[in-house]
């Protein structure tokens, strides 16, 4: 793959027509089954099943940390199975076909045990995902086109989120909560057919794994764990990343099941999708503008948005618990979110360049990102039991400023960025193609 390499790093390089379609018809498709349930899920059990059959606010926040739990687990094994294997595909086809069966599946389970399994098959399988896109876009695009390329990724993950939404609000509103369902799994298929739309012999599996011309054979590369202790950057954003989903997991199921007592579940649902597509239509410039001008305005400063933006939103909300309020707050999700998952895989990226485990780190810290995300869900379940929803999204909103203050304050701009080199590495070494 070494040609292939250094064809990526000519100035006037660029990939094929049909790869870049495949990543945005990738992107488009998986956008749903990537993102999970989240809010429908919570929806469905407290309007469908509800305290008869033993669910409320609290045994539903259960689940959804079970799950979450399911995709922390899988997390770092994911990402370093992204780095060894090379048929990259085959592992998201079969991660996406594990996401179809667990939803097909779910409207014929009861009881908290099988909603537990499947959630929780479904959490793991989708912990490939995000790494696994990454993986692909960088070994299709290379480094220098990297950034602007997964702001593109990430505007068709939102406007895909968005469609998918829009429909599940309309088909939702006619059949009931139980048809999202069957639309993640029929977009788990659609997604299939576009992964093959990318070429495997345009995939180079090097610059996937986060490896350049001048590390060090694939033998002497450190492993993931020694790239997490030995680079405190990527320590600090780890716990960053685990710190703003701490904050942000939480809030729009917390508002899905506000309006489940507001207005009933048929008009939660509708509403819960007009929230989603409000903030992913808002995500598509954010995102795209987010990878585009990385490079020219620096990470950190865009970051800082991001948490900023998450602290205002999660104290508006308790500000009024009109439908029409709660709609237009969730309308700032669209620029905090839009800007953490353009930046995320490019900061990675740059806190890992040369070492061989892009993948690995992502998987790492992503585990810390989906530790933040499970626990989510039980303190605002907790505190919404105990003191109500007012003080469980203030107590988000104080989590995301918590954050704001310490990536300001110790987290370095990444742009430029020189990891740490391993002991038992010779910066300078060709790096030969791994074995599969």
């Amino acid at each position: 793959m070494s040609g292939a390499s250094e064809s990526r790093a000519a100035p006037d390089w660029r990939p094929s027509g049909r790869a870049l379609r495949g990543l945005d018809a990738l992107n488009f498709f998986l956008a749903d089954v990537r993102d999970g349930l989240g809010p429908y899920l919570a929806i469905y059990l407290l309007a469908v099943r509800g305290p008869d059959q033993g669910w409320n606010e609290a045994t539903v926040g259960f689940v959804m940390t079970l799950a979450g739990v399911a995709g922390l687990l899988a997390q770092t094994p994911a990402g370093a199975l992204i780095d060894r294997f090379r048929s990259t595909r085959l592992v998201v086809l079969i991660a996406a076909a594990a996401v179809t069966l667990s939803c097909v599946l779910l409207p014929f389970v009861s009881g908290f045990a099988l909603v537990a399994i499947t959630q929780s098959l479904a959490g793991a399988a989708g912990a490939v995902f995000a790494p696994a896109i990454a993986a692909i876009t960088l070994g299709v695009v290379g480094p220098k086109l990297f950034a602007r390329r997964i702001g593109r990724n990430e505007a068709f993950n939102h406007a895909g989120n968005a469609t998918s939404a829009a429909l599940a609000g309309a088909l939702a509103y006619l059949f009931g909560p139980v048809v999202v369902f069957w639309l993640m799994a029929g977009a788990a298929v659609l997604s299939i057919g576009a992964l093959l739309m990318v070429p495997s012999d345009e995939i180079d599996h090097d610059l996937a794994r986060g490896m350049d011309r001048t590390a060090a054979d694939d033998a002497a590369a450190p492993s993931g764990l020694a790239v997490l202790l030995k680079n405190r950057a990527l320590l600090l954003f780890a716990g960053l990343a685990a710190l703003f989903h701490l904050s942000n997991a939480a809030m729009l199921p917390t508002v899905g099941q506000l309006l489940t007592k507001v207005v009933g579940d048929a008009y939660a649902t509708s509403l819960i999708a007009i929230c989603i597509v409000a903030a992913q239509v808002v995500m598509i410039p954010v995102a795209a503008i987010a990878g585009a001008r990385a490079d020219r305005w620096g990470r950190k400063p865009i970051f800082l948005v991001a948490f900023g933006v998450l602290a205002l939103r999660g104290a508006l909300y308790p500000l009024s618990d009109d439908p029409y309020w709660l709609v237009g707050v969730q309308l700032l999700d669209g620029v905090g979110a839009g800007v953490y998952g353009a930046l995320f895989p490019i900061i990675v990226a740059d806190l890992t360049r040369g070492t061989g485990r892009f993948n690995v780190a992502q998987g790492a810290v992503a585990t810390a990102q989906g530790l933040g995300a499970a626990v989510s869900a039980s303190v605002a379940g907790l505190v919404i039991v105990s003191a109500g929803y007012s003080a469980a999204f203030f107590t988000l909103a104080a989590l995301a400023g918590a954050g704001f203050a310490l990536y300001l304050v110790a987290m370095p701009e990444t742009n430029g960025y020189e990891p740490p080199v391993g002991e038992d590495r010779a910066p300078g070494a060709a790096a030969p193609a791994p074995s599969a």
